[in-house]
């Protein structure tokens, strides 16, 4: 078969053909009715729960939650098309049609068209949360169509503005961290919220202004897209090239239920953009000590966003008491998780521990420092902005965070520590006739599990019962050796690989 070299759509055709030559029609039409039968039955199972999400009964919210929710839908929106793109190739694209002699324009269009519906719907998704939970009722039809039609423009216009951000390369940096304060603002919109009790929405929401503002929204989408045509062909191959590669790990990680692929590209992409010098270490500090703090140090945007994070449980007051618990321990591990990184390069690869002469519990006992000391600040002001807003029952509650650090050291050095998903392990069959692997189970339980050293903590707040020091005594002497069993039970001075067998 002979082909032109700009006939771009024969060249699409022939290389799907030669990648579907080895699939049955039968297969292919058996895979697309799993699919849709799939989104049936969970949609059919979790209507209802959907219906409390996206429009409840009665709304339940305040104008400055729905505000709240604005700012966090445009700035993670905008976050997740810059991470994902937005515009990208698939693999076989960019493989054999990137370089080749075609018109830039051709090829990228259907992965506009692609995002440009993803975005749509997201934001349309997001207007109908905020309305449902915000506006009052009942909502004359007009209005509701004209702010859904206004979220699904918002959602291009946002996609659009990301595109943009694609191809530039000075400004690119500044309106990420543009977005960044978005979000935060946002989330803290919830907090303030939650603590001030903001008043609920009124009836005057004017039609014509929403129309109109609609209106605007599709003049504006019009022009940015035209823009964004005309300059679709100068988009840099290295920024498809790594969207191409951002979206084949993605599905590679959600086909092989193995979200270590997304961490390990994360990571490799952070310091791969950065400009990093020599630091001598600090020489009456512990070597694995000096590095995980060296490397917190040099993170200092997360540390930035774990700090603002400690006053997130404050969103979750109004639910019940065991979450508020939950929510408080979890944060403590995932603050941990900032210096976890070398635990799991060791694991992967103990090369550096055994040029330094040093077994898996010498490596464990100095790599679990660090982690400790963030989740006990962590945890300490999680508790203390609790105790200020009244949400906790009596009682100095920001003592107890001092004694919870070695529980989230411990369950971010237990996750980090879990290899690769083991797919070896015999797999058992449901009720609904599904098999389910427990390699992929048991590495997301493996982490977690170990926060049930703060069961104390979790059932004092559960039941609603004063802090008293009785309390805070348990706590410290049930995480403290409850990490110390936990280095004792899976280190040993006569190896030092650190990976956990399950």
């Amino acid at each position: 078969m002979t082909l032109q070299a700009t006939d771009l759509p024969a060249l699409r055709k022939w290389i799907r053909q030669r990648q579907t030559a080895h699939r049955e029609r039968g297969a292919t039409a058996g895979n697309v009715y799993f699919v849709v039968l799939f989104i049936a039955i969970v949609g059919g199972m979790l209507h209802k729960q959907l219906a409390v999400i996206f429009w409840p009964a009665h709304p339940n919210a305040s104008e400055l939650a729905g505000l709240a929710l604005l700012a966090t839908g445009v700035g993670g929106i905008f976050l997740a098309l810059r991470r994902l793109g937005p515009l990208g190739l698939s693999r076989p694209a960019a493989s054999f049609l990137l370089t080749a002699p075609v018109s830039r324009r051709r090829l990228l269009a259907p992965s506009l068209r692609l995002a440009t519906l993803a975005a749509a719907l997201v934001g349309a998704l997001f207007g109908l949360a905020i309305t449902g939970h915000v506006a009052y009722r009942p909502m004359p039809g007009g209005l509701a169509a004209a702010l859904l039609v206004g979220s699904a423009l918002a959602g291009i216009v946002i996609m659009l503005l990301a595109l943009a951000t694609q191809a530039a390369h000075s400004w690119a940096p500044w309106a990420d961290r543009l977005a960044g304060l978005v979000l935060a603002a946002g989330l803290a919109g919830f907090v303030v919220d939650s603590a001030v009790h903001a008043p609920r929405a009124g009836t005057d929401w004017p039609i014509a202004t929403a129309g109109l503002a609609a209106g605007a929204l599709g003049v504006l989408v019009v022009v940015l897209m035209t823009v964004s045509v005309i300059r679709l062909g100068g988009t840099p191959n290295e920024r498809i090239l790594e969207s191409a590669q951002t979206a084949g790990t993605l599905l590679d990680s959600a086909f092989g239920v193995e979200p270590s692929f997304v961490t390990e590209m994360i990571e490799r992409r952070y310091w791969a953009k950065r400009q990093l010098r020599s630091v001598r270490l600090w020489p009456r500090v512990p070597a694995l000590v000096a590095q995980d703090l060296l490397l917190a140090l040099r993170r200092p945007r997360r540390l930035l966003w774990t700090a603002g994070s400690a006053a997130l449980p404050g969103l979750l007051v109004h639910f019940p008491a065991w979450v508020l618990g939950a929510a408080v321990l979890l944060g403590g591990m995932f603050a941990a998780g900032a210096s976890t990184a070398n635990v799991r390069t060791d694991a992967a690869n103990p090369v550096l521990l055994r040029l330094l002469g040093l077994d898996s519990r010498q490596a464990v006992s100095q790599r679990i420092w660090v982690p400790a000391v963030l989740a006990t600040i962590w945890s300490t002001v999680a508790l203390g902005v609790l105790q200020a807003l009244g949400d906790l029952p009596p009682g100095q509650w920001w003592v107890l965070g001092l004694v919870l650090g070695p529980v989230g050291a411990t369950a971010a050095i237990r996750k980090a520590r879990v290899g690769f998903v083991r797919n070896d392990t015999m797999a058992f069959d449901t009720q609904m006739g599904v098999s389910i692997s427990p390699g992929p189970l048991f590495k997301a339980i493996f982490g977690p599990d170990a926060l049930l050293l703060g069961l104390p903590t979790l059932l004092q707040i559960a039941q609603g019962h004063p802090l008293t020091w009785t309390l805070v005594l348990v706590q410290a002497v049930v995480g403290g050796f409850g990490a110390r069993a936990y280095i004792a039970g899976t280190t040993g001075h006569d190896r030092v690989e650190l990976t956990n067998n399950y």
